[in-house]
């Protein structure tokens, strides 16, 4: 069991300040964290037991003990402390080298995080709702309108009905058509992009199935999922954390993707085969 820091580091800025007091102890101090009971942990950190119970149902934990079990799972893996580490800035003047080292670097520790925070059996869920789906409708604005483009190539080379709409209102338009044999999947890093919250509710309210793909934590748009999914990214002054969230929602299409694939293999392969061949025609 891990993931406990990286949940702490996506949530800060979300948290109460009585909370923040004890997260940022934490993810200062872990290792001594795992010696503290939660009386001690109140008193070295300046906050409260009361804070630090409210913490933990903040980070869907069930209580401080499984607190410190994930904490303890993620300095087992090396990460002694996620006050940012791992994520690289790119500076003025950065040399093209430490631009490859960093891009790649913060790509990686994204999809990392990412992994400790995705709860395998929602995503199974998921992927069983998006396989008996008649119908999926991507929605996302922006970069996350290419993670539903790339999402509607991919479900469709398996034979899916998959679509995503670049505009907006044609996204809002388009989800009052959804009913109880479809699914849609609203993408959005913060999770508070007014156009895809709106279009992943009217599809709900037509009795469609919903996933959400967001940052961790109780976001809008997780609010109206029936199967949130959540990814971690640390975005930074020039937001190369943008790039390396993008890469990270890609990495969840890709899960969901083959999940579904997997479930329909000797069909999907047939399916791969002959839009293979059929792209191969026109590139001739």
């Amino acid at each position: 069991m891990n993931g406990g820091l990286v949940r702490l580091k996506e949530l800060y800025q979300d948290l109460k300040p009585s909370e923040q007091i004890a997260a940022s102890y934490i993810l200062q101090h872990p290792e001594r964290m795992l010696q503290l009971s939660i009386a001690q942990l109140a008193d070295e950190s300046g906050s409260s037991q009361a804070a630090i119970v409210r913490l933990c149902k903040s980070m869907g934990v069930t209580g401080y003990q499984n607190l410190k079990l994930m904490v303890a799972g993620d300095l087992q893996q090396g990460q002694t402390s996620l006050n940012g580490s791992g994520y690289q800035e790119i500076r003025p003047g950065e040399s093209v080298e430490n631009i490859i080292a960093s891009v790649a670097g913060n790509n990686m520790q994204s999809i990392q995080d990412s992994v400790k925070v995705l709860d395998p059996a929602v995503v199974r869920q998921a992927i069983e709702a998006l396989d008996r789906a008649q119908r999926i409708f991507f929605y996302g604005i922006g970069a996350s309108n290419l993670i539903a483009m790339d999402a509607q190539q991919k479900f469709m080379r398996i034979s899916k009905t998959a679509l995503a709409f670049a505009d907006p209102h044609v996204q809002l338009t388009a989800s009052v058509s959804l009913g109880k044999r479809d699914v849609a999947v609203g993408i959005s890093y913060s999770g508070e992009t007014k156009a895809v919250i709106a279009a992943l509710r009217s599809a709900r309210e037509q009795g469609a199935e919903t996933v959400s793909i967001t940052k961790f934590g109780n976001t809008t748009l997780s609010g109206y999922a029936d199967y949130p999914l959540f990814i971690s990214s640390t975005e930074h002054e020039i937001r190369s954390g943008a790039m390396a969230s993008r890469i990270a929602q890609l990495n969840v299409i890709d899960i969901l993707y083959l999940g579904v694939a997997s479930r329909n293999y000797n069909y999907a392969v047939q399916q791969l085969e002959l839009s293979r061949k059929a792209i191969k025609e026109i590139e001739r």
